[in-house]
């Protein structure tokens, strides 16, 4: 499939443009807003959830780590199924209408139904990270290895562009409702999760168009899908095991995204609560992060090109770092939004790097799936421990500056993991190192 046509690959990178609404209305913007605003009562950030009390930024925290923990545990169940019986855009589709389904049944949130809210966030949250899952795999297989880092910036820029117009259209309808004869305030945020959904699912239309399943052989007599998920997993990690560069970079992949997923999820809510910021100036916030991050993805895969993929992740990753200790002690809005430039640049950039690296550095396989859900446990399992390290700390110290400050570490362990991979020309040399 190495040899698929131009239109084959602008279909694969356009379920960047329909997926990644989610993240940045959902997960981002419009949700994180809407959630704090209907769960605060006066001063107090206090939630009741299932007879527990808890901060309300905190609980949503937790629900992150929930959602992408069940997804960790779902994915090689899932991959082994996709490998074996060549259905991964079935897949990809079922969890891609699941997570918009779930989307749109936000509208019935209103702040006193707080489980509802809280689990019809977190089935969107799993259908959207496992459809990527099954979208990932397909990389390997539709586009030969010097076309990976173009090809992934390419989707993560159109998943920033067509994200941005969703959340353009959702400011207007949020702060202008009277155009449209809304005079219900909470009706227009909510009106932006079915639009997010059904987004969602239009343009997802496009990819399912195009892209098709690898035939695979028959399956193995006594083939058991629930066990040999795991067993797949197994011997991904073997082979992992020895080849030491594949290795490094995972390990330094899973530190450094305990930071960057976790500051991508939680930014929003830091600026409610840390800096008393408008709700239009969250978005706007998110809004330079999208579009700076277009250039981001484009700005590294050139970096790339000049200087080797694990020099420009080094790179992002430095400064990062840099962002954590600003974020401790930035108090006004435009210090955020200089801090929201330099994250767009890099965020788009270290994402897009990251799926292409990776890509780069697997060895001859036909089990995309198994390798890519390797991968996405690994990132999910990060986010995991990254949102629930920053809810603890929030919950402990009352305080989401002494969260961002305690990300640096992560970031740190990430640029010493990829240290001894410096003296490596290419990433097309997929052998162990010596």
């Amino acid at each position: 499939m190495k040899s698929e046509t131009k239109s084959v690959k602008n279909a694969w990178a356009m379920y960047d443009w329909a997926n990644s609404v989610f993240s940045l209305v959902i997960t981002s913007a419009v949700f994180p807003i809407y959630y704090s605003a209907v769960t605060r009562n006066g001063d107090t950030h206090l939630v009741n959830f299932l007879g527990i009390e808890c901060i309300n930024t905190a609980l949503y925290s937790y629900a992150l780590s929930v959602s992408f923990l069940i997804v960790a545990i779902l994915s090689p169940v899932l991959s082994a199924i996709a490998d074996i019986s060549g259905n991964k855009k079935m897949f990809m589709k079922i969890f891609c209408y699941m997570g918009a389904a779930s989307c749109i049944s936000l509208y019935f949130f209103t702040g006193d139904n707080v489980e509802w809210g809280i689990f019809m966030f977190m089935l969107g949250n799993i259908g959207f990270t496992g459809s990527i899952v099954f979208y990932n795999a397909f990389l390997p297989e539709i586009a030969e290895s010097k076309e990976f880092d173009k090809l992934s910036a390419k989707g993560f820029a159109l998943g920033y562009i067509g994200s941005a117009i969703l959340l353009i259209i959702s400011l207007v309808i949020i702060t202008q409702p009277q155009l449209f004869g809304i005079e219900d305030n909470s009706f227009a945020p909510r009106f932006a999760f079915v639009l997010t959904g059904l987004w969602w699912i239009g343009f997802a239309q496009i990819t399912f168009s195009k892209l098709k399943d690898t035939p695979v052989t028959q399956k193995p007599e006594g083939y058991k899908y629930l066990f040999n998920g795991f067993k797949e997993l197994k011997l991904v990690f073997k082979q992992v095991q020895n080849l030491k560069m594949l290795k490094f970079y995972l390990l330094a992949f899973f530190l450094y995204s305990m930071g960057v997923q976790t500051v991508m999820y939680m930014a929003t809510l830091f600026g409610d609560k840390e800096l008393k910021l408008e709700s239009t100036q969250l978005i706007i916030t998110i809004l330079i992060i999208q579009f700076v991050g277009v250039a981001g993805s484009y700005g590294f895969s050139w970096l790339s090109s000049k200087f080797g993929n694990i020099r420009a992740l080094l790179l992002a990753v430095f400064i990062w770092i840099g962002v954590c200790i600003f974020a401790y002690f930035i108090h006004t809005a435009n210090e955020f939004f200089g801090l929201a430039f330099v994250v767009g640049l890099i965020m788009g950039g270290i994402q897009s790097l990251s799926r292409s690296t990776y890509a780069k550095l697997l060895p001859e396989t036909n089990d995309h799936a198994s390798f890519f859900s390797f991968f996405d446990v690994t990132e999910k399992i990060a986010i995991v421990g990254g949102t629930f390290a920053y809810g603890l700390v929030e919950q402990l110290t009352g305080s989401m500056r002494i969260s961002a400050l305690v990300l640096m570490v992560f970031f740190i362990g990430g640029a010493l993991m990829m240290i001894p991979l410096l003296n490596r020309k290419s990433l097309k040399v997929l052998e162990p190192l010596t």
